[in-house]
C-alpha cells in the first residue's frame, strides 16, 4: 500500500504521537464543594506558567481545605491583568473582579468572563482560548437559565449554576505576530501532534497518498467514501451526506446567515 498516509499517522500509534512531556497540568476551575455554595473560598496566585502546546498562560493558585487545613495547587487558564501574590475568590459571595470564580446567576448582563462551564460542575469548557472572553447576554425570568455570547458570536443558554471566571484570556494577539522562520511552527504543531507543513494529497506521488499521482494536480476519483473503507483507503469525504455547494432558497439563506 505504501508508506503511512497522514491519516493513519493522527491515529493511535507509539511513534506520531503528542509530545506532552513539558505540559504542566490539566487546566479547569476547582471541584465545587460546600465551601464554595455556601460563601467563597480564598486562594493565593503563587505563579504565572507558560503550558506547551497551549497559547494562553497557566496561573498557579494555592488553596488552603477548609478541613484538613493542608495547601493544594490548583492550575487555571489565567486571564488578562492577574498578578503573582493576587488573592482570588471563588464561590457564591465573591466580588465581581478579574479572576474571581462565581456562578452566573451572580453576575448582572453584560459581564466579560472566561473559562465558562456548559454544565453544572463541569470545571470550565468554553472560551478558554488565548484572547478569547464570553459575554453574559441575560438571564431568564425564573433564574434559572443563562444565555451568553460565545467568542465565535454564537449564542448559547447554559444552567445559571454554571461557573466562570471573570476576565479575557492572556495572551490575546498571538496570531498577529509574524512567525519568523519555519522551524518555530515545526515545533509549535508537534507540541499538539499535527503536521506541519501540510502538503496537499494531490501534490503527493501515488505511493504517498490515495489522491497522488496523474499528470496534472486532481484527484481522479470520486473524492466520497464509504465508512467502512479501509485504513488507508479511508481519505476525503468520509460518509458525506451531501457534497457541493448549498443552493436553493433555505440553503443560500442559512449561507448568508453564517458568514453574517
Amino acid at each position: 500500500m505504501g508508506k503511512t498516509i497522514r491519516a493513519q499517522r493522527k491515529g493511535k500509534s507509539a511513534v506520531y504521537k503528542a509530545h506532552t512531556c513539558k505540559r504542566i497540568a490539566p487546566a479547569k476551575l476547582r471541584n465545587l464543594d460546600y465551601v464554595e455554595s455556601a460563601g467563597y473560598i480564598r486562594g493565593l496566585v503563587r505563579e504565572i506558567v507558560h503550558d506547551s502546546g497551549r497559547g494562553a498562560a497557566l496561573a498557579k493558585v494555592e488553596f488552603r481545605d477548609p478541613t484538613t487545613f493542608q495547601k493544594k495547587s490548583e492550575y487555571f487558564v489565567a486571564p488578562e491583568g492577574i498578578y503573582t501574590g493576587q488573592y482570588i475568590y471563588c464561590g457564591e459571595k465573591a466580588n465581581l473582579t478579574i479572576g474571581n470564580v462565581l456562578p452566573l446567576h451572580n453576575m448582572p448582563e453584560g459581564t466579560i468572563v472566561c473559562n465558562v462551564e456548559s454544565s453544572h460542575n463541569d470545571k470550565g469548557k468554553l472560551a478558554r482560548s488565548s484572547g478569547t472572553c464570553a459575554i453574559i447576554v441575560g438571564h431568564s425570568e425564573d433564574g434559572l437559565r443563562t444565555k451568553i455570547k460565545l467568542p465565535s458570536g454564537m449564542k448559547k443558554t447554559v444552567p445559571s449554576s454554571c461557573r466562570a471566571m471573570v476576565g479575557v484570556i492572556s495572551g490575546g494577539g498571538r496570531t498577529d505576530m509574524p512567525v519568523m522562520k519555519v522551524g518555530v511552527n515545526v515545533f509549535k504543531f508537534r507540541a499538539k501532534k499535527k503536521v506541519y507543513p501540510e502538503v496537499k494529497a494531490t501534490a503527493m506521488n501515488p505511493v504517498d497518498h490515495r489522491f497522488g499521482g496523474g499528470n496534472h494536480e486532481h484527484i481522479g476519483r470520486p473524492a466520497t467514501i464509504s465508512r467502512q473503507a479501509p485504513p488507508g483507503r479511508k481519505v476525503g469525504l468520509i460518509a458525506a451526506r451531501r457534497t457541493g455547494l448549498l443552493r436553493g432558497g433555505k440553503g443560500e439563506k442559512k449561507m448568508d446567515e453564517a458568514m453574517a
